[in-house]
């Protein structure tokens, strides 16, 4: 596909001048090139392959990454912003010809306001760190998912992640407040603010979060902060059929109401995989059955909410909803039963080479779409492997697919199955990961051709000379 990419004409220069031009405005440190250019920074977690940048920029600031712009915009060379590299659509992997900067320097927690319950943080931070400095502050930071330790919150503001509590607290986009951001021709754009209302014209980083580094790259943030919750609890469930399972949502959402953060679905051959195949996983379930849940509720009040949610669930029980529940006793339960649903991480050693996808769809059609795609990939592919699973409460579906025993997988032809029915069902190709390049032939079936043309009508505006991030999304 890289020969989609737009690649612009160096105006000025060769690669040694601006080499020279960057070390003398960032210092020798910052600008890696040639042998030594670090292997991680070739490639993202996507299955598209590495690819050598001209060089690697790691600026330590924002005054940083504004002159490594200036410049590389004055010689006309492109720019791949780097995060974590934990995205699977590659988002973040160089192209040929291009600076990868990397925000991995820029780390660090500036300040925590507990009066306005905010937190200022620069891009590079992990998210770990972040949830980490919130906890320690008092304060909750709901965003979660797998590669917490490895990704960078800058580059989940700039993929919109969602995660496994989205349910209770929106994408990554809800918690925002404020920005500064780089653009293209190096312009600095500082935004942090701090108030939850502030309707003073457009809200500007809603054009750059979830943009995946194609109309700015984003350095600090301002993050809003939630109450410390003041006791978890969790079940994992067994149900009989996916209509019960909708009843279960249902039953929660109006049961449950604020205190559901989480509502994990996984399809059978997904639990018998993890439960009988990943180490150290185990199910606390007894026989087979159509679906699983896990439900996690996130209460202040131990004495009052605890309660709440074992009466709940045995209500469940009595109307025939639940067909068998093992209920959280400690955290150590909690993270126990979280390792279930996590133990996809697994997958490369379990199933080897496969690819992963991302799609939402309306929660009543998901199992049928379950029913088809995997229909029409054994219908292609008589030994294929389909599992699936993800954050049904939001309607996320995560779908992981391979041939077993194909020298090389078919990743085109799957995705063209699965892609083909998230269009019949009228869901979206990316629910939470980005578009990047894997998904960009296939943007089409998700969005209209307005929308197309507005995309690129922004992207055009902010960055006419297509230096950030060529070749991504649109």
């Amino acid at each position: 596909m890289d020969d989609e990419l737009c690649m612009p004409e160096r105006v000025d220069g060769s690669a040694q001048a601006l080499f020279a031009a960057l070390r003398e405005a960032l210092g020798t440190s910052t600008v890696l090139s040639g042998v030594d250019i670090p292997a991680r920074n070739e490639k993202d977690w996507s299955t598209l392959g590495p690819v050598q940048p001209l060089a690697v920029v790691r600026p330590t600031n924002t005054e940083g990454v504004a002159a490594a712009m200036r410049i590389c915009a004055q010689y006309g060379v492109p720019v791949v912003p780097q995060g974590g590299l934990t995205g699977l659509c590659g988002g973040a992997r160089p192209i040929e010809g291009a600076v990868a900067l990397s925000l991995e320097r820029m780390v660090g927690v500036e300040e925590i306001d507990t009066a306005s319950a905010t937190m200022t943080v620069k891009a590079g931070t992990p998210l770990q760190i972040v949830q980490q400095a919130a906890d320690e502050a008092g304060f909750f930071m709901p965003l979660d998912l797998g590669s917490r330790g490895s990704c960078a919150i800058g580059g989940n503001l700039s993929t919109n992640a969602g995660g496994n509590r989205v349910i209770r607290y929106g994408m990554a986009r809800e918690m925002v407040l404020g920005i500064e951001v780089v653009l293209p021709d190096g312009t600095v754009v500082t935004s942090l603010n701090k108030m939850l209302k502030n309707n003073a014209g457009y809200d500007l980083k809603h054009l750059f979060i979830g943009s995946e580094g194609t109309l700015g790259i984003i350095t600090r943030i301002v993050l809003r902060l939630s109450p410390k919750p003041g006791c978890t609890m969790a079940a994992l469930c067994a149900l009989g059929s996916y209509e019960k399972v909708v009843a279960l949502l249902n039953a929660a959402r109006r049961g449950l109401g604020p205190l559901l953060s989480a509502f994990e679905v996984m399809w059978p051959d997904y639990w018998r995989t993890v439960t009988q195949q990943v180490p150290g996983v185990s199910s606390p379930l007894s026989g087979e059955h159509a679906c699983y849940v896990l439900i996690e509720v996130q209460g202040m009040d131990e004495a009052f909410d605890v309660p709440r949610f074992d009466a709940w669930l045995e209500r469940q029980m009595e109307e025939g909803i639940l067909a068998d529940a093992a209920v959280a006793q400690s955290m150590a339960d909690v993270h126990a039963f979280w390792g279930v649903r996590d133990a996809c991480a697994e997958f490369p050693q379990v199933l080897g080479t496969h690819e992963a996808f991302d799609i939402g769809l309306p929660v009543a059609v998901m199992d049928q779409y379950v029913s088809a795609c995997l229909a029409a990939l054994r219908d292609k592919y008589a030994n294929a492997v389909a599992l699936f699973y993800g954050h049904i409460g939001d309607g996320n579906l995560h779908i992981v697919a391979c041939v077993p025993g194909a020298q090389i997988q078919p990743k085109e032809e799957i995705a063209a199955i699965v892609y083909a029915l998230v269009q019949q069902f009228g869901g979206t190709i990316s629910a939470e990961h980005g578009i990047g390049i894997s998904k960009k032939p296939w943007l089409s079936y998700t969005r209209s051709e307005p929308e197309l043309v507005l995309m690129r009508r922004v992207k055009d505006a902010l960055d006419p000379r297509n230096l950030l991030n060529p070749g991504k999304v649109v």
